[in-house]
């Protein structure tokens, strides 16, 4: 391999979150935050911005539209419009400037949990009454429940349902059949669909991913999409995304309301990363896939031979692998408690994710396998004893 996914880089003692909100005897495998450095193409780019040492005012450059419409041209094989674009300062400032302009407090959005525990925090804070439309989990796997999902965008104070895709933190790559069916539902009942799609270039096993817009025919539904490089590359520090949609209105009330929320206007450092990421980093991303996903058969391999009490979810996309622990006949909140004061490895209980998630924990294996094969040790003893 060209990049080297192995190397081992202390990160206690950098205000790091992942690593110094834990006490220094514990692993930490919890928030979406890999331990691997981010591409050397894109650092590159950034010292290159540093050098130039004045850091004033500035504007959102050609190549930031063009990156992005390359880059989905190339890795999701959808065309995007320059108009059908807007940047924005991350995921969390974009979707909650979406549900502040187009959801009133006391009206309804869907959330199929268990699902990404900040959807509930944006909900929460702006006061929304959260409706969940559950996945159904059978055999291992996880599927839409379609007629769950009409009923409650039939009520008509149902507006908008708030989509993962792919799905955090099932790891679900969502078939264009699913998105068909939800894009037919929600345009039926006038629902809103907003798909966060910051986890789509990391699918694995030859899947591929379906951007929602490109199912989103109907002049009469209303939708946007969500995409950032920031999970892919890891650099969250630099939060950067922007909306994808062909109704300019949306984009445009959406902005109005990210001014009000005065965060509108993109770091000129994290622009920088996302134009090098998405023009330099193919190279690096395809590497850092394939070790993720022997990182997952590793883990998989793992339990099924020493903890084979843990059904392992196969990971379709992402970096965080769910676990069904449910055979422990212990709560998700008494294991991962378990886990992180006897076994000193934090997971995240499945409850953060929703009722949906009692009985599992997330576990983020973005890192390299040396760490990853001691926080399993970890697992399996506090787990065994």
């Amino acid at each position: 391999m060209k990049y080297n996914f192995d190397e081992i880089i202390e990160r206690r003692g950098t205000d790091s979150v992942k690593w110094d909100w834990a006490r220094e005897d514990i692993l930490p495998m919890w928030v979406a935050d890999m331990d691997f450095k981010t591409a050397p193409e894109v650092i590159e780019a950034i010292a290159e911005k540093f050098s130039h040492g004045i850091f004033g005012y500035g504007t959102i450059p050609k190549d930031f539209h063009q990156s992005v419409i390359d880059w989905w041209e190339t890795n999701h094989h959808f065309t995007i419009e320059k108009d059908w674009l807007l940047p924005a300062t991350g995921i969390l400032p974009s979707l909650s400037a979406i549900v502040r302009t187009f959801v009133k407090p006391d009206e309804n959005i869907i959330l199929q949990t268990p699902v990404y525990n900040h959807f509930f925090t944006i909900l929460e804070n702006y006061g929304c009454h959260i409706v969940c439309n559950d996945l159904k989990y059978e055999g291992g796997d996880y599927t839409i429940d379609f007629d769950d999902l009409e009923k409650k965008a039939s009520d008509p104070k149902t507006k908008l349902l708030l989509f993962c895709n792919p799905h955090n933190p099932v790891g679900k790559v969502w078939t264009r059949e699913d998105l068909e069916k939800i894009a037919e539902i929600c345009s039926r009942n006038n629902v809103m669909v907003v798909s966060d799609e910051i986890h789509s270039d990391l699918i694995f096993n030859n899947l591929r991913h379906i951007p929602f817009v490109s199912v989103a025919q109907n002049d009469e539904m209303q939708s946007v999409t969500c995409g950032s490089p920031c999970k892919t590359f890891n650099f969250s520090g630099l939060p950067i995304s922007y909306l994808i949609s062909r109704d300019k209105n949306i984009l445009e009330q959406t902005r109005k309301t990210l001014e009000l929320q005065e965060n509108s206007y993109p770091n000129p450092i994290a622009i920088e990363a996302l134009i090098s990421a998405y023009t330099k980093g193919n190279e690096w991303m395809g590497e850092l896939k394939d070790y993720l996903y022997q990182n997952f058969i590793f883990l998989r391999d793992f339990c099924g031979e020493h903890l084979p009490a843990i059904k392992v979810i196969s990971l379709e996309a992402t970096y965080l692998v769910w676990l069904d622990c449910r055979s422990f006949g212990k709560t998700s909140d008494e294991l991962s408690k378990i886990l992180l004061m006897e076994g000193k490895v934090w997971l995240n209980s499945g409850t953060m994710y929703g009722k949906n998630g009692e009985g599992f924990l997330r576990i983020n294996i973005g890192c390299p396998r040396q760490l990853l094969t001691e926080g399993l040790e970890r697992l399996k003893k506090s787990l065994k004893e």
